[in-house]
């Protein structure tokens, strides 16, 4: 099992540095004073490099439960909540919001390409009464990427909390937090960060606290409650025992962020996602975005006389290289590169490059190009 290649939109290959963090011996993080300051350092590096002075906190769970502690600690009942839908993971966030009682409207698009600024200004003209909306930054099934740079501001223009799933975005695009208004950005540790699994990150504005603290109603749960991370440090009390051991490998990869420097990293990311799309189209596959390409996924339509899970498949036993397909209805349709993180390296993309290639043509496929040499010809 240990021995797979393994190619997938997170979670992603881990650095040496990191696996050795998380095996180190930990201490008691309930009491041990010296671990709140590690917590809380670890958080304030997140927070520079998300460009944000907003408390930032990292979660015992997965990426999805951020979405769902955004949604819990926002909505009461007979909130309107604006779920902007142009993909499977934006339009899932309703699934939390009337979980907990909130009413949700639409803004349904297009899945192949990135949403339109001026049919939002449109849309808002006319309906906007809404407490928060939810948007995604990157999609992951699609690869679609979203200028949260714009759309933000525009709902906060109108009073509208914005929650924004940078799960599949953060660290390998670009990401502003104070700057482009969003009150609730929510991340984790698999993906771009390059960590284990299992973390989320959070972090929460001014505007977001003053809504949670003057609630006519109690967050229903504990877990998804985001107010019971309010004084934490002063009262050197978390709310439940740390994953300790995930927090130190979380850190590490956070410092092989800093230390290459996060405008590197985002360039690094760019450089080998343009590569990647170019040489796709050149070899004659297509592409599914007409256009809105994240820098963390490409998303590439299979043939259907191939197949996307029969593709994979083959990969994994002719190969033992394990990637992605998409979900829902695009299962079938769509494989994914996941350039993201350390994923998004020269080694690791030439690698996964050289496999598909050779498993397309071994499937039938008609190309007398080569993936690889492709890829070189943009890469520069």
């Amino acid at each position: 099992m240990n021995n797979k290649f393994v190619y997938t939109p997170g979670p992603t290959s881990i650095r040496e540095n990191v696996l050795l963090a998380r095996a180190q011996k930990t201490t008691n993080p309930d009491i041990d004073k010296d671990f709140f300051d590690f917590y809380k350092n670890t958080c304030e590096k997140i927070g520079r490099i998300i460009n944000t002075k907003n408390d930032v906190y990292i979660l015992s769970g997965e990426g999805i439960l951020g979405l769902e502690a955004a949604c819990a600690s926002l909505t009461e009942k007979g909130d309107r909540v604006l779920v902007i839908d142009n993909g499977i993971f934006g339009k899932g966030f309703s699934d939390f919001i009337t979980m907990y009682g909130g009413e949700v409207v639409y803004f349904s698009k297009d899945y192949n390409k990135d949403l339109d600024i001026e049919d939002l200004k449109k849309f808002l003209e006319h309906d906007n009464n809404f407490k928060y909306a939810t948007v995604v930054h990157c999609d992951t099934p699609t690869g679609v990427l979203n200028n949260i740079s714009k759309i933000c501001p525009l709902l906060k223009e109108y009073n509208i909390l914005t929650v924004v799933d940078s799960v599949a975005a953060m660290v390998g695009e670009e990401l502003n937090v104070d700057e482009w208004q969003i009150d609730i950005a929510l991340g984790g540790s698999q993906k771009a960060i390059s960590a284990p699994a299992g973390l989320t990150i959070v972090s929460i504005s001014n505007d977001a606290k003053t809504y949670i603290k003057n609630r006519k109603t109690k967050i229903s749960g504990f877990y998804c409650n985001l107010s019971i991370w309010q004084d934490y440090y002063e009262n050197k009390s978390f709310p439940y025992t740390m994953p300790i051991s995930d927090i130190m490998g979380l850190d590490k990869a956070v410092d092989n962020i800093l230390d290459e420097g996060i405008e590197n990293v985002i360039s690094r990311h760019e450089k080998i996602a343009f590569a990647t799309r170019n040489s796709i189209k050149e070899y004659g596959l297509e592409l599914f975005l007409d256009k809105g390409y994240s820098n963390t996924v490409t998303t590439i339509k299979i043939p259907e006389s191939i197949g996307a899970l029969n593709l994979s498949n083959y990969m994994l036993k002719k190969y033992n290289t394990l990637v992605a397909t998409s979900l829902c209805e695009y299962i079938d349709k769509l494989l994914r590169i996941g350039h993201m993180g350390e994923n998004a390296r020269l080694e690791n993309i030439i690698y996964i490059l050289n496999i598909l290639d050779e498993s397309l043509k071994e499937l039938g496929f008609k190309s007398d190009k080569n993936l690889v040499k492709l890829f070189n010809k943009y890469y520069n």
